[in-house]
C-alpha cells in the first residue's frame, strides 16, 4: 500500500478497489432491497388498514394507557416521543402522522385520536398549519377500541423492535374493514396506492353481505356500499359504470364537485364543501389566476371566511350574475370539480396485489377469520386451565382434613407440592394451586361454589370449540360484531351522491390573452395598440403631419379602455379589440372605430385593469374650474360601451388627468390672456358625481379662457426654471413671449 508524509510520520493511503459486477447483479442486490424497503415498510397499507408509521403511533398510545375513557390528554410531544421507540424517526414525520389521524385535522371520517389544539385543516395545505406538538394535546377515541380488541389475547402477532427491547404488532385486529373506512394515499418506488374511504355503515353491510354469502356480485355490492364518502363532504357525480369498474378491478376515477350556495340579498356565492382532494389555496390562486387573465368579469371577489363554525369560502358576483351558470364555469376550469383517482392496492402477506372492493373485503374477512380464532383460542386455553385446576380442587373436596394433614406434617416447604400430588393423584400444576389457596377458604363451602363452576366452564369451552372449527359460526361472530358497531359508530353520508344524466357542458369563452402592449393616442385620434417587442425594434412613431401624442402608456392586452371626449362622454372599449400594429402605422381611427358622433373627438385616453376608488381622474375646464372624480364612477356592472354625462358639460373641457392613488401632480394653467397659473392637484376637491362643475382654480376676466394645460415633474419644472430665470413670480402672472410654451 502506498505511503505518504504527514508531520514526519508514514500513513498509509487506502487504495480503492474496482470490481467488476453486472448491472442487474448490482440492481438485485444493492436497488431492490431500498424498493421493497419502501413498499412494504413505508407507502402501502395493509389488509388492516394502516402502514406501519400509523400502526407504531396508534399502539403507542395504547399501551401509554390513552384509550382509557378515564385518562387525561397528554402533549403530543409526550406520544411522539415515546414513539420513536417503535419508529426511529424524525419527530416532525410522526407528528405529521398523529395530526392526520386527529378528529380536528378533519381527514378521517372517523378519527383515532380524539385532540385539542390547533391541527390544521386536511383542505387547507399552506395557510392552516398544524401548531408545535408542545402545545397540542391527544387521547385515543373510543372508537379506536374497535382496533385493538383481542389485541392482549394473541389475535395478532407480535414481533421485537428495531432495537429488540419491546414488541410490537404486526398489524392490528381491527374488527371493521378500516381499509376501506380510512382512505390511504402511498407513493412507493414503482408503485402507488390511493384508496378512498367509504361510509362505516355501508362497508359494515357489504361485509355482512359477502359473510353471509361469499357469492354476492358486485350489483349487490353496488347497492349496500352506494359510493365512496368523504370527511369534507362535497357531491360525489355518480356513473354506476365507472364505479362498477372500481369495485371490480379496484382502478379507475370519478368527479367530484364542491357544494355551494347563493346569497341572493348579498350577491354572493358561498362554498361550503369542496372536494377531498383539492385545497382551498389552489382554488383561489386559480380564480385569482383566471380573472387576472381577463375571464370571470362575473366576479368581484373571492375570500377565505373559515372560522370555528366550518369551511366557507366566499365569492362576491356582480348583480345580474346567473350563479349556477357561473358555477358550471368554475367546475370547468377550477378544482371545484376535481377527479379522485382509485388505485386500490394493498399489501397481502407481505406481497402488493391490486384488488377490487369485493376482494379487499374477501381478504379482510379471511384477516379477521384468523384474528377471531386465535382470540377464541386464546380464551380456550384459559378456560381449560382453569377447568383443569377446579377438577384438581374437586378430588380434595373428598378428604379435606387430609389435605389439611399433609401441608401440616410435611417437614419442608419444597415438599408439599409433591406430597398433595402423590396423596390426591393430581398433577404438579393443580397442587401448586391447592397448596396456594388460604387456609381461610379451605372449607366445604368455598370448595363447593368452586366446583359448581366446572359445569358451566365445561359448556363455555364447548361452544368454544364448536365456534373455531365450524367457519359457518366464525362468520356469524364477526358479522354480529360489525352490526353492533354500525349501531355504534355509524353515521348519515356526508358526500351528497348526485347522478350523472349527460349533463350539458357550458361552453367557456375563453378571454384574451394578456401580454404587456403600449397604447397610443393621438391629437387627431389615432390610436395604435404595439407589443414590446414591435416597440423596441421601431425608430420612431409615425404621426400624420402636424399630429401629436395626446395619451401614452404601458398596459396589458386584457385591460379596459377609457376615451374621453370633448362633448363630455366617454367611450370604452378592450384592449383585445384592437389589433397590435407597429410604430410606423398610423393605427385605428378611433371616432369610426367606436362610433363617435360626427365631429367629435377624444381628448384623452385611460387603460385601467381595475376601478379602485382612491385613484381619479381630475377635470379642467376652459373657464378656469376644476374637479376630481373617483375612478369608481365609471366603472359599469355591464359592458356598456358609451357612457353620456362623463363629465359637466357646463363649460368646455381643458384638459382630463389620471391620478393614481396617494399621487398628485403639479398643473401649470395658461389663459388666453397669456396669464398663467401653477397649483396642485392635491388642492382640487374631490366629487362623487360625474356631473359636477367643480370649483374655480384660476380667475379670469370674461372672456377669458384656459388655452393650455401642462401637468408632470418635468413640465413643474421647466415653468418654475423660466419664471426664476426672468424674477417673475409662478403664480397668477402674464406669460411673456419668452416664456411661452409652445
Amino acid at each position: 500500500m502506498p505511503r505518504k508524509k504527514k508531520d514526519d510520520l508514514t500513513v498509509p493511503v487506502p487504495v480503492a478497489e474496482i470490481r467488476d459486477q453486472q448491472i442487474t447483479d448490482t440492481i438485485e442486490k444493492n436497488y431492490m432491497p431500498y424498493a421493497m424497503s419502501v413498499i412494504v415498510s413505508r407507502a402501502i397499507p395493509e389488509i388492516d388498514g394502516f402502514k406501519p408509521s400509523h400502526r407504531k403511533l396508534l399502539y403507542t398510545m395504547y399501551k401509554m394507557g390513552l384509550l382509557n375513557p378515564s385518562a387525561a390528554r397528554t402533549k403530543c410531544s409526550n406520544v411522539v416521543g415515546q414513539t420513536m421507540q417503535l419508529n426511529p424517526h424524525g419527530d416532525a414525520a410522526i407528528y405529521d402522522t398523529l395530526v392526520r389521524l386527529t378528529r380536528d385535522n378533519e381527514t378521517l371520517l372517523h378519527p383515532f385520536i380524539d385532540s385539542k389544539g390547533a391541527f390544521g385543516k386536511h383542505y387547507s395545505r399552506d395557510n392552516m398549519a398544524p401548531a408545535a406538538p408542545r402545545y397540542t394535546e391527544v387521547k385515543l377515541d373510543p372508537f379506536a377500541g374497535e382496533l385493538f380488541g383481542g389485541i392482549d389475547k394473541d389475535a395478532v402477532d407480535m414481533v421485537p423492535n428495531y432495537d429488540n427491547t419491546q414488541t410490537e404488532p404486526v398489524l392490528l385486529p381491527t374488527s371493521f374493514p378500516n381499509i376501506l373506512v380510512s382512505p390511504n394515499l402511498g407513493i412507493a418506488v414503482g408503485l402507488a396506492s390511493q384508496i378512498c374511504s367509504f361510509n362505516l355503515g355501508e362497508i359494515c353491510d357489504g361485509t355482512i353481505a359477502l359473510l353471509k354469502n361469499p357469492k354476492t356480485s358486485t350489483e349487490k355490492l353496488l347497492d349496500l356500499i352506494k359510493a365512496p364518502d368523504f370527511a369534507g363532504g362535497g357531491n360525489l357525480m355518480y356513473d354506476r359504470e365507472q364505479m362498477r369498474q372500481i369495485y371490480e378491478t379496484g382502478q379507475g376515477s370519478f368527479k367530484m364537485r364542491a357544494k355551494y350556495r347563493f346569497d341572493k340579498q348579498n350577491s354572493l356565492i358561498e362554498i361550503l364543501e369542496i372536494p377531498y382532494s383539492t385545497a382551498v389555496e389552489v382554488i383561489i390562486k386559480r380564480i385569482i389566476d383566471l380573472l387576472k387573465e381577463g375571464k370571470f368579469k362575473e366576479i368581484s371577489d373571492i375570500r377565505d371566511e373559515i372560522d370555528l363554525s366550518g369551511f366557507k369560502l366566499t365569492i362576491d358576483i356582480k348583480r345580474g350574475t346567473d350563479p349556477d351558470l357561473l358555477m358550471q364555469k368554475l367546475f370547468q376550469q377550477t378544482t371545484l370539480e376535481d377527479s379522485f383517482s382509485c388505485n386500490f392496492t394493498v399489501l397481502i402477506d407481505g406481497s402488493p396485489k391490486q384488488l377490487g372492493v369485493k376482494d379487499i373485503l374477501s381478504e379482510w374477512i379471511s384477516f379477521r377469520m384468523t384474528c377471531v380464532r386465535r382470540e377464541l383460542t386464546y380464551d380456550l386455553e384459559k378456560k381449560r386451565d382453569k377447568l383443569h385446576l377446579l377438577r384438581g380442587l374437586g378430588k380434595i373436596l373428598l378428604d379435606i382434613d387430609k389435605a389439611i394433614r399433609i401441608v401440616r406434617e410435611t417437614a419442608r416447604e419444597s415438599e408439599v407440592v409433591p406430597r398433595l400430588m402423590e396423596g390426591f393423584s393430581i398433577d404438579e400444576i393443580q397442587a401448586e394451586y391447592i397448596a396456594e389457596i388460604r387456609l381461610r377458604h379451605l372449607n366445604r363451602e368455598y370448595i363447593l361454589d368452586r366446583i359448581k363452576e366446572i359445569e358451566s366452564l365445561q359448556k363455555e369451552i364447548a361452544d368454544l370449540e364448536a365456534i373455531i372449527a365450524d367457519d359457518i359460526k366464525v362468520k356469524e361472530l364477526i358479522a354480529k360484531q360489525l352490526a353492533a358497531i354500525k349501531k355504534k359508530y355509524g353515521q348519515p353520508r356526508k358526500t351528497e351522491i348526485i347522478t350523472v344524466n349527460d349533463e350539458p357542458v357550458i361552453p367557456f369563452e375563453e378571454g384574451p390573452e394578456s401580454f404587456p402592449v403600449y397604447v397610443v393616442l393621438t391629437k387627431e385620434g389615432y390610436f395604435k395598440k404595439i407589443t414590446r417587442q414591435s416597440l423596441m425594434r421601431a425608430d420612431e412613431q409615425k404621426l400624420k403631419d402636424g399630429d401629436e401624442i395626446v395619451s401614452a402608456e404601458d398596459t396589458d392586452n386584457v385591460s379596459e379602455l377609457l376615451f374621453f371626449t370633448d362633448r363630455a362622454q366617454c367611450y370604452k372599449a378592450k384592449t383585445a379589440d384592437f389589433d397590435s400594429v407597429k410604430a410606423s402605422a398610423l393605427g385605428d381611427f378611433v371616432a369610426a372605430k367606436l362610433g363617435f358622433e360626427d365631429g367629435e373627438r377624444p381628448v384623452m385616453m385611460k387603460a385601467l385593469t381595475e376601478y379602485r376608488e382612491d385613484d381619479h381622474f381630475v377635470f379642467l375646464f376652459e373657464n378656469g374650474k376644476g374637479v376630481k372624480i373617483p375612478a369608481t364612477a365609471y366603472e359599469t356592472k355591464t359592458n356598456r360601451k358609451k357612457l353620456t354625462g362623463a363629465y359637466s358639460s357646463a363649460s368646455p373641457i381643458a384638459a382630463v388627468i389620471f391620478e393614481p392613488a396617494g399621487t398628485a401632480s403639479d398643473v401649470f394653467l395658461r389663459n388666453s390672456a397669456d396669464k398663467g397659473i401653477l397649483i396642485s392637484s392635491a388642492l382640487i376637491p374631490e366629487k362623487t358625481t360625474r356631473s359636477s362643475s367643480g370649483v374655480i382654480l384660476f380667475n379670469m376676466k370674461a372672456g377669458v379662457r384656459v388655452t393650455e394645460v401642462r401637468t408632470g415633474e418635468d413640465a413643474a419644472k421647466d415653468v418654475f426654471a423660466k419664471c426664476r430665470k426672468n424674477k417673475i413670480p409662478a403664480t397668477g402672472v402674464t406669460v411673456p413671449e419668452q416664456l411661452s410654451m409652445g
